[in-house]
């Protein structure tokens, strides 16, 4: 528990911070990551992103490039997924799920040496030269496989153009496509040859645009999960899930919710309902501004203030002529009281919300005057030459400061009745809101607290004072880190983990903040070569079996049967040991 202004840790908290001081001019100690799993592709690494998937499904099954791009295409890209598919079903059942055929036909060219072939389509003899036979094996005419084509980028299908014939599921070959619509439209031959591009970006749900504006040309891609925040080379930070800000620890569905009810009139529309009463007349909205209960729309309607039936104009202090509402109606009575709390609890959450936004942005200020103090102290010639600790501890501000503001809007709809009404017993839900407010009230106090240390004019004290302030700004550093922590697992363990008739995910706590991407280097790596898997005999029907293990079957999913994992809740909080006296920017890059 905390007490009093000096009195804020706990035992336990104020041994870690002992260890921490203790270590703090020793050589800093790192728990070694993997490097960041988010990307940046730009346009120029766009291409050689997609060729290098593309590369690793036709080295494993032994099949040509558009093919191998329509089994990625029809998965959205995801090459374990593929694979799972392949070990689980079979080839036979890939190849037909995405319109690959099996066996490729060997004879295309023997229609060519024919004279004449009669087109199915047009019901003409065409010159042997004029047709194309696909991999399937349909043959048509080249004038109407080019409409077919023309046909179908203009409705926006030009991804996965399937065959003319009747019943055939097959996807036609994307080069054929292009040389015949080249010939007529070249515009649209490069339309399409853009949309297989794109489509990379388009149908990969590991993949999205940078959401900025003006739109940077980036696009992002996330290696694990998609539930989670990204920062674009362009310095925005977004949601990956929803493309919206970040906004953890609620949940895409609370996020939305949250910024319109903030931005629409919903609230106005309850103070209306709380304050006013319509006109039994014209059926305006009235405020009463005076004592008396017979109240005159500007209609000329009067009206019974208490029950807002119609009367007439005749009335004392204590009646109205021919009027009596002196009945109980509960319903009424009930509407308007719930219109009124839930006003108030909307308020309660929304005040504070903003009130720790608007912390934010004027302690995002704090930058300049903080640069400014330190070249004050260096000026002086002071002893000190590391402020490293301030900065850090500005940082550390900023992330729980960012954290604390949208847990208000979490807490809303967490404890309210729009999402979860039927998912928790009052008593339960007391429980829970009762621990959640107890660790988000220690987080706040804290917060507050390293804030006044980091707005102290250190520049003018002396080194003693000083070295106080360097303290209680590295302890407090710590604690609101391990706060911010154990608030997370709170929401993901004990309140969002529990729930059984919906699913809500957040974006793990980063201690670090937001993974920066990386820019996508051109002839790049994946996590996982095709060196890994032997190769499939396509002449027999088996799957394809790795070299160490086979991957799983349960890995990720959608329509074909496969159920999504859900994420390792406990292992997203990266556990690192941090040298708090290293610059932000140090730690955030390692």
């Amino acid at each position: 528990m905390w007490s009093g202004d000096e009195d804020y840790y706990s035992s336990s908290d104020r041994e870690l911070e002992d260890d921490d001081i203790e270590n703090e001019d020793s050589e800093p100690l790192w728990v070694h990551s993997k490097g960041p799993s988010s990307k940046v592709i730009t346009k120029e690494s766009l291409l050689a992103a997609q060729k290098e998937d593309l590369r690793r499904v036709v080295e494993m099954l032994s099949i040509r490039e558009h093919h191998a791009r329509t089994l990625l295409i029809h998965h959205r890209w995801d090459v374990e997924k593929l694979l799972a598919i392949l070990v689980e079903k079979g080839k036979a059942f890939l190849f037909a799920q995405a319109g690959v055929p099996i066996v490729e036909n060997n004879h295309r060219d023997v229609s060519q040496s024919s004279s004449t072939v009669f087109c199915n389509i047009c019901i003409e003899d065409v010159p042997g030269h004029e047709v194309t036979t696909m991999d399937c094996g349909h043959c048509f005419c080249n004038s109407c496989w080019t409409e077919h084509f023309i046909v179908k980028i203009n409705e926006g299908q030009s991804k996965r153009i399937r065959c003319m014939a009747h019943k055939c599921f097959a996807i036609c070959d994307e080069a054929v496509v292009k040389r015949l619509v080249s010939k007529r439209h070249p515009d649209l031959a490069e339309k399409f040859d853009r949309f297989l591009l794109e489509s990379y970006i388009e149908d990969n749900k590991m993949v999205k645009w940078c959401p900025s504006v003006p739109h940077c040309g980036n696009a992002i891609r996330v290696e694990d999960d998609e539930f989670c925040e990204v920062e674009c080379s362009c310095s925005l930070q977004f949601c990956f899930n929803c493309l919206s800000e970040a906004h953890s620890p609620c949940s895409c569905l609370m996020w939305e919710l949250w910024t319109k009810k903030c931005r629409d009139e919903s609230e106005t529309v309850n103070w209306i309902t709380v304050h006013t009463k319509p006109c039994p007349k014209c059926h305006k909205p009235v405020e009463k501004n005076g004592g008396c209960n017979l109240v005159s729309c500007i209609c000329g309607q009067a009206f019974c203030w208490l029950c807002g039936g119609a009367t007439g104009r005749d009335h004392t202090w204590s009646s109205i002529a021919g009027h009596s509402c002196g009945r109980f109606k509960e319903d009424r009575e009930k509407v308007a009281e719930r219109a009124k709390r839930d006003l108030y609890r909307y308020m309660h959450y929304h005040n504070r919300y903003k009130a720790h936004t608007d912390s934010f942005k004027q302690e995002s200020r704090l930058k300049e005057t903080i640069r400014d103090k330190i070249s004050n102290l260096e000026a002086k010639d002071s002893k000190l030459r590391d402020f490293s600790w301030v900065t850090n501890g500005l940082y550390r501000l900023f992330r729980s400061r960012r954290a604390l503001s949208f847990s208000y809007p979490f807490a809303f709809y967490m404890f309210g009745d729009d999402l979860f009404k039927d998912e928790m017993t009052n008593e339960e839900r007391d429980l829970k809101q009762h621990l959640f407010e107890d660790q988000q009230q220690q987080l706040e106090a804290n917060v507050e607290k390293l804030s006044k240390f980091i707005e102290e004019p250190f520049d003018e004290f002396d080194e003693n004072r000083i070295m106080e302030i360097r303290m209680q700004i590295i302890n407090l550093s710590v604690i609101t880190d391990n706060l911010c922590k154990k608030m997370y697992e709170c929401i993901e363990n004990d309140l969002l983990g529990c729930l059984q008739f919906s699913n809500h995910n957040i974006a793990p706590y980063q201690s670090k903040g937001i993974e920066r991407a990386v820019e996508l280097p051109v002839g790049w790596n994946t996590k996982m070569t095709c060196s890994q898997y032997q190769k499939v005999d396509m002449s027999s029907g088996g799957g394809v079996m790795a070299s160490d293990q086979q991957p799983s079957a349960t890995g990720t999913s959608d329509a074909d049967g496969y159920s999504p994992r859900k994420r390792a809740r406990k292992g997203s909080l990266r556990s690192g040991l941090i040298d708090l006296n290293l610059p932000a920017e140090t730690v955030k890059r390692n």
